[in-house]
């Protein structure tokens, strides 16, 4: 269907890709990974001709129709829903402008009698309704109305303004002007950002029976592992290319670096082999030829990286701290709302010393509200939160922690006022494993993506010690690599974590107890997140 075929892009010296070769054939799903800053992006925009490679071709079958749905979605919110989605027929409406106004212009005419020119203006409205027809303008309503039920719409919610809908709602209404264009080719760019668990799960099962070939960018590994079915991975602006899902990617990059390092292994041996024997006989006279053909022949031998000395992501670690007592928070009775909206109605919870808590439930269900009661950054209405009295030493981590950094500040210097005794190879390290190298170090607060903010946020937390981790979604703008990172360290630290998070990998990797709140009130699992699943699914047939 489409291939790409040695892209090379070069911005200013910056080599980002290097020879990028990858195809997708019809109806296959593709996962595009890689680190941040890899390009991945940057290879969406080229296949949508928004940027030109710097050398390189892009093979196409016919003239396959590809759409390409942002991260940032286009939208406008003075706009219905209904008519949000009318707008993906951008030919089909303006041609329908053009009708209206020919059609008030022919009713001047009719006024002044111009026989001439009303004949003229009928003929060009004539051929106007033929595009209109041609272009299937008489059934976009059909269409429209068809796929509302599809994305969780109502007939009367189609009605309301975008603006009035939550994020997740609003990527529905992106993605279904997408679909109703009937695309050959679907680009992805995070799809699954800042939606709820049961949104990505809707977006799963909605893309999963899809024809339509695919290529996906996502931090989401668990969205990844269940759509696609062959990754391409970049580094160091080179693609390889994995027929498998997520899972098989990890286990199949695994083996291959051991399979390369064998190799290497066996012809550094061969080299030293054929090097002694070229320093031997070099002076002979009777094999000094054979000597200097086998150094031409050594010359030619393509040579195979050492994967062990490739540069590695550093690892990080909490710093040790001194253990809490045994029960870390009680909750009794809690009531709290605002307004007219309740969102806890006589909740408890208990939460000992060592547990890693996931808490999971749609946008709005009152998670992040909860972390601001524990750390009592807002008093509860009724009801009681006691926290641990001794030895508690708590970090917490907002999703706009990023936000009170003072923007004039250096990212090195912040990290050195948290650790005054480490050398800076050190600190250079640490900052490594939150994507922080070369120069990028020495910038100021206020130079740094939001992306890089939050890392930073992230990183300054992690080097504080404590025995009681809030967490509220602490993956957010982390590559893959740092998640990993950080799923080691959380899995290595000896205190109790509080998560919220909608990266259900990072969940089942971390997580030891699940607490859903639904219902105003808590409802505890006991065990990981395929645990908490498998309870679900128990539950949802015991009702059948």
């Amino acid at each position: 269907m489409l291939r790409l075929e040695k892209i090379t892009k070069i911005y200013a010296t910056d080599l980002v890709l290097k020879n990028i070769s990858w195809e997708i054939k019809k109806g296959e799903k593709i996962g595009l990974i890689g680190s941040n800053g890899a390009g991945k992006t940057t290879q969406l925009k080229i296949l949508m001709g928004e940027e030109e490679q710097t050398s390189g071709s892009i093979i196409k079958e016919g003239k396959p129709r590809i759409s390409y749905l942002k991260q940032e979605f286009d939208l406008n919110m003075n706009n219905t829903v209904r008519d949000e989605l009318i707008g993906a027929f951008e030919e089909i409406q303006l041609i329908n402008k053009k009708i209206n106004a020919l059609e008030l212009e022919m009713l001047n005419k009719k006024e002044s009698r111009d026989t001439k020119k009303l004949n003229t203006l009928i003929n060009q409205i004539g051929n106007y309704q033929g595009k209109f027809e041609d272009l299937g303008g008489y059934l976009i309503q059909a269409k429209v109305d068809k796929i509302l039920p599809i994305l969780g719409f109502s007939q009367d919610e189609a009605n309301e303004l975008v603006s009035n809908f939550s994020c997740g709602w609003q990527m529905k209404i992106a993605l279904g002007k997408i679909m109703l264009l009937q695309p050959d080719l679907l680009l992805l760019d995070e799809p699954t950002n800042h939606l709820d668990l049961d949104t990505i799960a809707w977006l799963e099962e909605y893309l999963l029976p899809l024809k339509t070939s695919m290529i996906i960018i996502s931090h989401d590994r668990y969205f990844i592992d269940k759509l696609c079915k062959k990754i391409i991975f970049i580094e160091n602006g080179i693609s390889n290319t994995y027929k498998g899902n997520y899972s098989f990617f990890i286990k199949q990059k695994l083996l291959d670096e051991q399979a390369q390092n064998k190799a290497y292994q066996l012809q550094q041996k061969e080299l030293e082999i054929q090097k002694k024997y070229i320093d031997r006989f070099r002076a002979s006279a009777t094999r000094s030829t054979q000597a200097k053909s086998r150094e031409k022949q050594i010359m030619k031998i393509k040579r195979i990286e050492n994967v062990s000395q490739k540069p590695k992501t550093p690892i990080f670690k909490f710093p040790d701290c001194k253990p809490s007592g045994k029960s870390v928070l009680e909750i009794k009775n809690l009531c709290h709302g605002f307004s007219d909206k309740i969102i806890f109605f006589e909740s408890n919870l208990k939460i000992n010393s060592g547990e890693k808590v996931a808490f999971l439930g749609p946008n709005g269900i009152g998670k992040s509200t909860l972390f601001k009661l524990i750390m009592k950054q807002i008093n509860p209405e009724i009801g009681e939160i006691n926290l641990c009295k001794h030895n508690l030493i708590t970090s917490y981590y907002e999703q706009n922690q990023s936000e009170a950094l003072d923007p004039e500040r250096i990212v090195i210097d912040l990290i050195f006022e948290s650790v005054r005794d480490w050398p800076q190879t050190k600190v250079r390290t640490f900052l490594g494993a939150f994507g922080f190298y070369k120069d990028t170090v020495f910038k100021k607060v206020k130079q740094l993506s939001g992306g890089e903010k939050a890392r930073l946020a992230m990183a300054l937390i992690i080097l504080k010690p404590s025995n009681f981790l809030l967490l509220d979604e602490p993956t957010n703008h982390l590559d893959l690599q740092s998640k990993e990172n950080l799923e080691i360290a959380l899995n290595s630290y000896k205190g109790t974590v509080l998560i919220i998070s909608h990266d259900r990998f990072f969940i089942s990797k971390v997580a030891n107890r699940i607490v859903e709140i639904d219902n105003f009130n808590f409802q505890s699992f006991d065990g990981d997140y395929e645990y908490y699943l498998e309870k679900k699914r128990q539950k949802i047939s015991s009702n059948k």
